[in-house]
C-alpha cells in the first residue's frame, strides 16, 4: 500500500506539472505593431490589433494599457474559447500634431508570456 501511496505522489508532483505546462491558452497576434504612416490632423485614429487562441483552454485578456492617455485601448469583454478569435481596439488621439511612439500593455492567462507588448507608431499632420 505504501509504493501505491509513493507512486500517487510522484505522479502529482513530478508527471502532472510537466502535462499542465503544456496545456492552457496561447494568444498569437497578426501584428504587434501598427503603422499609422502619416495621417492628417483629427483623422480616424482606431486601428485594431487581432488575435487568435491557440491553446486548449480559454483565453482570458485580463487587462489593457496604454502608455498615454492619448491612446484609448478597448479589450473584449469576455474570454476568447480555443480556435477562435478576437481583436484589441486602439484609438489614438490624431488631434496631438508630431511623430508618436505608443506602447500598449496587454496582460492575459497564458502561462509562458503572460504580458505582452503592442506598439503604435505614426506621424500627425498639422492642420491645414
Amino acid at each position: 500500500m505504501k509504493l501505491r501511496h509513493y507512486l500517487n505522489l510522484l505522479f502529482l508532483f513530478v508527471i502532472s506539472p510537466a502535462f499542465a505546462q503544456e496545456s492552457g491558452a496561447e494568444i498569437n497576434f497578426e501584428t504587434s505593431t501598427i503603422d499609422y504612416g502619416i495621417i492628417s490632423n483629427g483623422s480616424d485614429g482606431q486601428r485594431i490589433f487581432s488575435f487568435s487562441n491557440s491553446g486548449n483552454t480559454d483565453l482570458i485578456i485580463q487587462n489593457v494599457q496604454s502608455s498615454c492617455g492619448c491612446t484609448v485601448p478597448k479589450k473584449p469583454d469576455g474570454p476568447i474559447a480555443p480556435g477562435k478569435s478576437s481583436e484589441i481596439i486602439v484609438r489614438y488621439d490624431t488631434n496631438r500634431v508630431g511623430p508618436f511612439r505608443k506602447t500598449i500593455t496587454v496582460t492575459t492567462n497564458v502561462l509562458k508570456n503572460p504580458i505582452i507588448a503592442l506598439k503604435i507608431k505614426g506621424t500627425v499632420l498639422p492642420k491645414e
